[in-house]
């Protein structure tokens, strides 16, 4: 198993058995069948805890060290991904990666968040949160796949764009701004996927899209529980509090039509198995560009448009 989460203690214990027995077992036909009934167990346990999660716990495994992250996902879903760097402007942003690769066959330009495995990756990445150059060079990148004519498919992991002086003072607010304008005009199909967490204008600075998808156990916020609980009740740790009322989880985002459709996950969570989730989304983008492939660029355009315009409701 990966590492495991507060709420999954019981499931490790039963697993943690099961390796002292086949360790003791050595044939033993006794031993087996009991290992037979563990395992039947643990499997039965875990999907309870799975078909009964909170808000709280979701956002844990949406924040698991070994999720998948968007350049392991755009090497597994493209074929001869090449990376591509830099804003032309001030630097190249680590939380930011994009480039051009193969789905089948079709070219594709893949943007995402990047965040690291470890504290050494997560400081390089800065926890995933782009300063302006990152959505910069993101700009460019679409911009570019617009000129050429590739669909661009967009990963969303971020607790949000980095917050700190410099951001400000390179125009962090401007950057994202921007980018929103410049996506919901953009002339080629734009197909997002939250597969971690999806914080704030941080996320949607890559997430005008056609189409929006997420995870089954990633989240998307205006805000972060532990922001929202600092505001409100001038204590982070009530953030289990504020997930609850957030509506963060897929299944609330997908009731309020933010999103279009939850991709499943492999059972206990996307870490235990990339290369499901991979063809997953690999799936679910051949079939997406197909319905495409058959729109001009103005129905492309109007079909965002429309998406955008009939979100929210109203009541009088």
């Amino acid at each position: 198993m990966a590492k495991s989460l507060e709420f999954e203690r019981p499931l490790l214990e039963l697993y943690d058995k099961i390796e002292q027995l086949k360790g003791l077992s050595n044939g033993n036909d006794n031993l087996a069948d009991e290992i037979t009934q563990i395992e039947k167990r643990a499997e039965k346990m875990r999907k309870e805890i799975y078909s009964n999660l909170t808000p709280n716990q979701i956002i844990q495994i949406a924040r698991h060290p070994n999720r998948p992250d968007s350049l392991s996902l755009a090497r597994l879903i493209c074929d001869n991904f090449f990376t591509l760097h830099g804003d032309r402007v001030y630097r190249d942003d680590p939380s930011i990666i994009g480039g051009i690769g193969f789905v089948k066959k079709s070219r594709v330009m893949l943007i995402g968040h990047q965040k690291g495995h470890g504290t050494k990756e997560n400081i390089y990445r800065n926890f995933g949160m782009p300063h302006p150059e990152g959505y910069r060079k993101a700009l460019r990148l679409m911009k570019l796949a617009e000129k050429f004519g590739i669909p661009i498919i967009t990963l969303i992991d971020t607790p949000g764009a980095f917050p700190g002086i410099e951001a400000e003072q390179r125009g962090q607010a401007e950057a994202i701004a921007r980018n929103l304008k410049e996506m919901s005009d953009i002339s080629v199909p734009i197909i997002s996927f939250v597969i971690g967490e999806g914080g704030s204008g941080g996320a949607l600075a890559i997430g005008v899209s056609n189409k929006m998808y997420m995870l089954e156990y990633s989240v998307y916020s205006v805000i972060s529980p532990e922001g929202c609980a600092s505001i409100l009740f001038r204590d982070a740790k009530k953030a289990d509090i504020a997930s609850l009322n957030l509506k963060i989880t897929a299944k609330d985002v997908l009731k309020l039509g933010v999103i279009d459709e939850i991709i499943k996950e492999p059972l206990g969570g996307a870490h235990n198995s990339w290369k499901k989730v991979a063809s997953t989304i690999k799936r679910q983008i051949t079939k997406d560009l197909n319905e495409f492939n058959v729109q001009s660029e103005q129905e492309i355009k109007d079909q965002r448009y429309n998406k955008f315009r009939q979100m929210g409701r109203f009541t009088s």
